[in-house]
């Protein structure tokens, strides 16, 4: 749960279809909600069958659906149609959440400390996880609070439509057969690099010590030098955490320069160094794949993953459309 996942999760809980279907739900009720406050009155932006609903809460969503596309904008004449469908998903989760209060959630206490321990787990201090989700205008309580009503909701999804839900045989051959352009792998290979950035526009000398250094590092991993080692200990791209490595990758997806290097290599090979607008690499090819079709038996679990996932979120949406027209639900945004 990285900055990011911690903001995306948060917007799954409010989007609805993002919600885990733990396999296990034990008797333990959700925590009360303490009393509002006169002030939190008046920022009630929506009640569902009398239940408030906080214009934090409208912000804090807000910003969990922004925060997984952090370079897009809401332009001003949109505003107000991207705050009704925010809210729209806080009124959904509501009523989801108020049906899965009349089912017993098992061992719900011991899934919120799972899961807030986990979170902890991925940050490497306090400080970092206490500044992420104050990013999102939340203390550790509100996460709690959330992920509680998370697991409520997931357990009602996984009782109610999940566990009935089945794809037959037939169904997934259907898809396989009638969707092949998505069953097609291209040639691809998979490469760590060492990158000595450099900005473009740098100076001759600048650009200069650069490619000295890159090509000091491809005598050293001549002479013996583990490569993932000196990646991390010298590479500036964000790969260096994991040796270099960069996974499998298609033509087309890299600079041609590099790409050119890379799919020319035999496995375990070393480029000399590559110039690139970014700077000076060191290629290793660490595997190649050849263009294929990924045969029915590979794919099958995942097609029926699939399937059913757009079976529970079908019935999903039935349910909430159903749900709206026998609930009172009071919207009160400008």
């Amino acid at each position: 749960m990285n900055r990011r996942t911690i903001a995306l999760r948060l917007a799954l809980m409010a989007a609805l279809f993002g919600f885990s279907t733990p396999s296990s739900a034990a008797d333990a009720k959700p925590a009360k909600t303490p009393a509002a406050s006169a002030q939190q009155q008046k920022d009630v932006v929506a009640r569902v069958n009398g239940k408030p609903v906080y214009a934090r809460e409208l912000e804090r969503v807000k910003k969990a659906l922004l925060a997984g596309r952090p370079n897009q904008q809401i332009p001003s004449e949109h505003q107000k149609e991207f705050d009704k469908m925010a809210l729209n998903q806080l009124t959904s989760a509501e009523l989801l959440y108020q049906a899965g209060e009349k089912l017993d959630t098992k061992d719900i206490d011991k899934q919120v400390e799972a899961k807030m321990s986990q979170g902890k787990a991925r940050f490497a201090t306090t400080e970092e996880f206490q500044k992420a989700i104050a990013g999102l205008g939340m203390n550790e309580s509100d996460l709690r609070e959330y992920t509680r009503r998370d697991a409520v909701i997931a357990n009602f999804v996984q009782q109610t439509f999940a566990s009935k839900v089945t794809v037959s045989d037939e169904e997934s051959r259907k898809f396989y057969d009638e969707n092949q352009d998505k069953f097609k792998q291209s040639e691809s290979v998979r490469a760590s690099h060492i990158l000595i950035g450099v900005d473009p526009k740098a100076d001759p000398e600048i650009r200069k010590k650069a490619r000295e250094k890159a090509e000091k590092l491809r005598k050293e991993l001549a002479g013996g030098a583990d490569f993932a080692t000196l990646a991390r200990e010298n590479s500036t791209c964000p790969s260096s955490q994991q040796g270099g490595d960069l996974g499998f990758f298609p033509r087309g997806q890299m600079v041609p320069p590099f790409e050119q290097a890379a799919f020319s290599l035999k496995q375990g090979e070393v480029s000399d160094v590559v110039e690139t607008q970014f700077g000076y690499h060191i290629i290793k090819q660490m595997g190649h794949k050849n263009a294929e079709t990924v045969s029915y038996a590979d794919a099958k679990a995942r097609i029926v993953d699939y399937l059913k996932n757009q079976k529970v979120n079908s019935a999903i949406t039935a349910y909430l459309d159903d749900a709206r027209k026998t609930s009172k639900i009071e919207t009160y945004l400008k």
